[in-house]
This record gives C-alpha cells, sequence and structure tokens, in this order.
C-alpha cells in the first residue's frame, strides 16, 4: 500500500487555495444535547456543497497530460459528479458523467451546468458503473472512481489534516461511509497524527455494506433512503483493506435518526446537511453512551440536499416531536361550535394549520360532528393545556396517534429556553 500520511500531506498541498478550507465548529448544544465535547467539519460548505472535491481534484492534477487530453469519465448519483465536472473544466479536461437515470433532475442540471456530458444509464449504481467502465474502454477516457483509488482517497484524508490541526485533541472522529474512500483516507491520516485517537464509520441501515464486510455479516440489500450519498451495496477492495486496518467501528444508523439529525442540524447551527452528512450526528445521538465526555469530531460530508425532501424531512420532524399534532375533537352540529374550538384552541396557544370537518363517515350520533385539526404546539406539555382547555370548553378531544413516532427524537428536541431565544 503506497498511501501514508505523507501522501495525503502531499494532496493538502495540491488543494491549497483551490478548494474551501471549511471551519471546524464547535457546536455547544448538540454538546449539551449529547454529552460530549462536539465538533462539526462543515464539508456543505464547499463550492459543490460535498467533500468529494477533494478527492476529484487530487486525481485530476494526477492525470498526465495524454490523459487530459483524452478526457475523464466517472459514475455518480450527484456529489462526485459535481466535484468531476467543476474541477475538470477549470482544468480544460472534457469530462463525461454517468448518472442512473431516476438521478433527480437537479442534480442533473447542476452537473451539466458545470461543463459536463451527462449520460443517463441504469437504475442501480452497479449498472450505472458498468456502462461507465464500458464507455471508458470504448472512447478511450480516463475512469475517475468515485472512491476506490488511491489518489481519490489521498484527497479525502486531507480532512483528518485540517481536523486535527484545528483541534489537536479530538478523540474520536465519526465518518459517514458508502463505498469508504472518505473514511479511508481520514483513517490514515489520523491515526499517523494521532494513534490513539477512534475513527468511526456510520452507514445507513438499508445499506451497511462496509460493516457487512468487516464483521461478516448479510450483504448490503439495498431500499429507499434519504443517505444517497452512502447508499452503496459494496465497499472498494481498497477502502475495506485500509478500513480493516484503521477504523475502529461502523456504527448502524435508520431513516428515521438520519431525519431527526438534518433537522437538528439546520434547527441548532442553521446549516443544510443531506442525509449522509447527518448520519454522524445520528450515530453520536443514537450511541450517546459511547461518546459522552470525550471529544468528538463530526464530518458533515455534503449538503446536497433537495428541497421538497428537506421540507419533507422538517414537517415530519414537527410532528416526531410533538410541535405538530393531530386532534380529533367532538363537537354538537349547531352554529358557532367551530369559533369555539379556535378560540380554546387560539386561547391556549396553539396555531390551527389543517382543520376537516367530518359530518358522514366518523361513527358519531347524527347531531354531532368531529373535526379532525392539525395544530403547532410547543410540544407534549403544551398538547396537554390545549387538550385541557378544549375539555373546559365543552369541546372533548383526543391526540391521534403519530405513526412515524420514534423513541430517539424525542431525545433530539432542542431545550426549551432556546427554542424561546431562537
Amino acid at each position: 500500500m503506497t498511501l501514508n500520511i505523507s501522501r495525503i500531506q502531499a494532496a493538502a498541498r495540491t488543494l491549497s487555495g483551490k478548494i474551501v478550507r471549511t471551519p471546524l465548529v464547535d457546536s455547544q448544544l448538540l454538546s449539551n444535547i449529547s454529552g460530549a465535547n462536539v465538533f462539526l467539519k462543515l464539508e456543505n460548505l464547499q463550492y459543490t456543497a460535498s467533500f468529494k472535491e477533494r478527492g476529484a481534484l487530487v486525481k485530476l492534477t494526477s492525470l498526465t497530460e495524454e490523459q487530459r487530453a483524452r478526457g475523464v469519465i466517472a459514475m455518480s448519483a450527484g456529489n462526485h459528479a459535481q466535484g468531476v465536472a467543476r474541477h475538470a473544466k477549470l482544468m480544460g479536461i472534457p469530462a463525461t458523467i454517468v448518472m442512473p437515470r431516476d438521478t433527480p433532475f437537479v442534480k442533473v442540471a447542476q452537473t451539466e451546468v458545470l461543463g459536463a456530458r451527462v449520460v443517463l444509464h441504469g437504475d442501480t449504481l452497479n449498472q450505472t458503473t458498468a456502462h461507465a467502465e464500458q464507455m471508458a474502454e470504448a472512447e478511450n477516457l480516463v475512469f475517475v472512481h468515485p472512491f476506490d483509488d488511491e489518489a481519490v482517497i489521498a484527497g479525502q484524508g486531507t480532512i483528518a489534516l485540517e481536523m486535527l490541526h484545528d483541534q489537536p485533541e479530538l478523540d474520536v472522529i465519526l465518518v459517514p461511509v458508502g463505498g469508504g474512500g472518505l473514511i479511508a483516507g481520514i483513517a490514515i491520516a489520523a491515526k499517523a497524527l494521532r494513534p490513539n485517537i477512534r475513527i468511526i464509520g456510520v452507514e445507513a441501515s438499508f445499506y451497511p455494506s462496509m460493516h457487512a464486510a468487516l464483521k461478516g455479516g448479510a450483504p448490503a440489500e439495498g431500499g429507499a433512503t434519504i443517505a444517497e450519498g452512502i447508499a452503496v451495496k459494496t465497499p472498494g477492495k481498497r477502502t475495506l483493506e485500509i478500513a480493516r486496518q484503521w477504523v475502529d467501528d461502523i456504527l448502524i444508523v435508520g431513516e428515521a435518526e438520519m431525519e431527526s439529525a438534518v433537522q437538528l442540524l439546520l434547527e441548532v447551527e442553521k446549516t443544510v446537511a443531506e442525509g449522509a452528512g447527518a448520519a454522524p450526528l445520528a450515530a453520536l445521538i443514537k450511541y450517546k453512551e459511547q461518546f459522552k465526555g470525550l471529544c468528538c469530531g463530526l464530518v458533515i460530508s455534503g449538503g446536497n440536499i433537495d428541497s421538497r425532501l428537506l421540507a419533507s424531512i422538517l414537517m415530519r420532524g414537527l410532528a416526531r416531536t410533538g410541535r405538530l399534532v393531530r386532534l380529533r375533537i367532538s363537537i354538537p352540529d349547531r352554529p358557532g361550535q367551530l369559533a369555539e374550538v379556535a378560540r380554546a384552541i387560539g386561547d391556549s396557544g396553539g396555531n390551527i394549520i389543517e382543520i376537516q370537518h367530518q359530518r358522514l363517515f366518523h361513527d358519531v350520533p347524527v347531531k354531532a360532528t368531529e373535526l379532525d385539526v392539525v395544530v403547532e404546539t410547543r410540544g407534549p406539555d403544551h398538547t396537554g393545556i390545549l387538550l385541557a382547555k378544549l375539555r373546559e370548553a365543552g369541546c372533548p378531544a383526543r391526540q391521534l396517534a403519530n405513526t412515524s413516532v420514534d423513541a430517539v427524537a424525542a431525545t433530539m428536541v432542542l431545550p426549551a429556553s432556546h427554542a424561546v431565544e431562537e
């Protein structure tokens, strides 16, 4: 293995002045919530909102003049595509990006704007990769692998150099894991500089490929995930070899846990993270007893999240944490009762978001009716006050079950004092 700290330091010199030197932010509120001392490496502040620029630029810089003239080809569902496209354009290298057919239009458009030729092919990343490799051979293009390439791994490892320069006392670095290029580079660099540091990978529960490879479990099965950036069924050969030697553990987080982490990063740090980028925070919260009292660096690897998905996550998060509730209210079917309900909710500080008036399909007396009301509250305690106020007004109500509630979300609710201040 020729990949070592010297090569990663050389990669850092290559990147100097050509990418954003992202900050390592001390998060007091996340520290209070988790019980650890939390630092966030905000790679979502790169020009293309992802760490992938690092490996892409180092790889492109390593090419000979003859290879640059031939052009490059890459396979990606988004972040790697944009990193390769941007720096290939800046270096005058023709770039082709093969993306899965179901890639969101916005990611296709962003990649084309950055100067690349985009080819849509395949329903899975494996199919897309195979097509990219066929095109590389047919058109004599240089294939730029998204993770299983030493130059790419060296570029990603520069993140650890910056983190330990800014906070030398880190005990743990938590890293999202897909194919393994990011954690491989970080592990080599961090262990060379601080041998006792722990390197912890985080994978989505639908794609625990590195965990399975290291622990001897069943292969990743796949599924619809908000963490597209780490939705990889098979880790790289090089990255797996590095992980066996340098990575201390791989933790698994679920979809709801990553959703809650996306919400928490936006509310606490006012930073937008994609599902993969929020995975380290999800793990920190889920496994908080492992990290209590430790100095933890979290790699927020990217912020490329679809606006509609982000909006859905935030609304679901309000429901998950009890700040958006559904109430079923029984009232007599006579004039003025709807006004009484609205007054009771308003007097208790609730905000009505949506209301449905149902006479026909619920099992209620003919001279009665039921209202299904969606109300914004300050949280579960406030909901209790609201229900009591409705009972006093002669409008008995009950809270309808929220099927998306999970125990982890309850630990991610902001302290009430912070909610008031913000």
